[in-house]
């Protein structure tokens, strides 16, 4: 299987492993692109920007694409195994559905040192093009794995030492959980929340106070202020 990718950024990110690429799209010539694509021997196709955009089926495609061999997938286990604080911190993405939310997510979570992402096979989102272009290369560099069933995975991890903190308006301010231990963060669905069955699991509920009149915050923008948090606690000065 392949996709397309494009972009500047994204493009370049990818350059990095030339062994991915199958092939690549310009609107107009790129001596640095076209250096690589020379060396690696990659086969190269100039087009007009109206057939690129039926390529990429985007007007976002910045002059440039390419047609990639499929993001690799890691298991739970390898996700483990990828600690790079004090403790271990996993998300956990329920059902999330906007790949813009999952590309800042793994832009984030590539800032914050998380072992990885972990989501379901079925109804949510995957690795995509627009999840690469939003998450600036971090697509490349946290690694993923993708799940039949969120709530067994769950259970795994807690055997193996993880405690879980669900994020919800409902639960106790963040900032009062020290968060020392290995942490699973659970990210809900943009609409319905963290299931039933997840909730269940969660050691902890943690909420972001807020004291305008907007009754939540997005996803990404949620996940992103409890990595840092996680980050401030599993990174000792």
């Amino acid at each position: 299987m392949a996709q397309i990718m494009y972009g500047k950024n994204v493009v370049k990110q990818i350059l990095q492993d030339p062994s991915r690429i199958l092939k690549v799209y310009l609107v107009n010539h790129d001596e640095s692109i076209e250096k690589t694509v020379r060396e690696y021997r990659i086969p190269l196709e100039m087009v007009d920007k109206k057939t690129l955009s039926k390529i990429t089926k985007s007007e976002n495609h910045q002059g440039v694409a390419v047609k990639i061999k499929d993001y690799e997938l890691f298991t739970v286990d390898q996700i483990i195994a990828n600690q790079k604080g004090k403790y271990g911190c996993i998300i956990v993405l329920d059902e999330l559905s906007d790949p813009h939310n999952l590309g800042a997510i793994l832009r984030t979570a590539d800032a914050t040192g998380v072992n990885g992402v972990i989501f379901k096979k079925d109804n949510a989102v995957g690795l995509n093009a627009t999840v690469a272009k939003v998450s600036a290369g971090a697509i490349d560099t946290v690694k993923c794995a993708s799940v039949t069933n969120l709530t067994r995975t769950v259970q795994e991890l807690k055997e193996k030492g993880y405690w879980i903190v669900g994020a919800d308006m409902d639960g106790q301010d963040y900032r009062d959980i020290k968060f020392d231990f290995n942490t699973v963060l659970i990210i809900g669905n943009e609409g319905k929340g963290i299931s039933r069955l997840l909730q269940e699991q969660c050691d902890y509920i943690a909420s972001i106070p807020m004291v305008g009149s907007i009754s939540s915050l997005n996803a990404s923008v949620s996940a992103g202020i409890l990595m840092y948090e996680v980050y401030s606690k599993h990174f000792t000065k």
